[in-house]
């Protein structure tokens, strides 16, 4: 690989790192009704697991609130049976046409909980991106072994990396103290 080469692998795979974070981060309950707060529930729809997304239109008509509103009434059921599943701990309410999700405010311990779990996120997401900083410099070592990089090209290769490291290490902890900000003023 070039020195081109192992720089873009390494900002791409630490671009998903970051991506991968930012929708956890939407995925968890913040006391406050958000339509991603479903982007993991799977509805078992004629045997397959759909997301609540291709099922039904998901609104949020009130800050407390999110509903569902299903294309096919016939899913209505599932949907309920699916967020009852659900590690959310939220009872759907059913009239028969749509699905009121009602979220409570978050307890103390609740939101002390959630900001424990945003850095046990945020520190997998910096473990990912170190993993990709060993994995680019094990190339670039290969590539100074087969004679393809220069000894000095290789320190700048490797710093270039770690800068990129660092920045997304910043990018992550920017993005956890802003969740945890958010989750703690409500």
């Amino acid at each position: 690989m070039t020195s081109q080469q192992i720089q873009k692998d390494c900002k791409e795979r630490m671009e998903k790192a970051l991506d991968v974070f930012r929708n956890e981060l939407k995925g968890l309950r913040t006391g406050r009704a958000s339509p991603a707060l479903l982007d993991s529930i799977r509805v078992e729809y004629y045997g397959s697991p759909t997301p609540i997304k291709q099922l039904a239109a998901v609104s949020t008509p009130d800050p407390q609130q999110i509903m569902i509103k299903p294309f096919d009434t016939a899913a209505l059921k599932d949907i309920e049976k699916a967020i009852r599943s659900s590690d959310l701990n939220l009872a759907p309410n059913n009239d028969g046409k749509v699905i009121r999700l009602t979220i409570p405010p978050m307890s103390g311990d609740q939101r002390t909980k959630m900001t424990k779990k945003i850095k046990e996120l945020a520190e997998h997401a910096k473990i990912s991106c170190r993993n990709v900083r060993r994995d680019g410099n094990k190339h670039i070592d290969q590539a100074e072994k087969d004679k393809t990089m220069s000894e000095d090209d290789k320190e700048k290769n490797v710093e270039e990396v770690q800068k990129l490291l660092k920045s997304h290490e910043t990018a992550i902890d920017q993005l956890a103290a802003a969740k945890s900000k958010e989750i703690m003023e409500q």
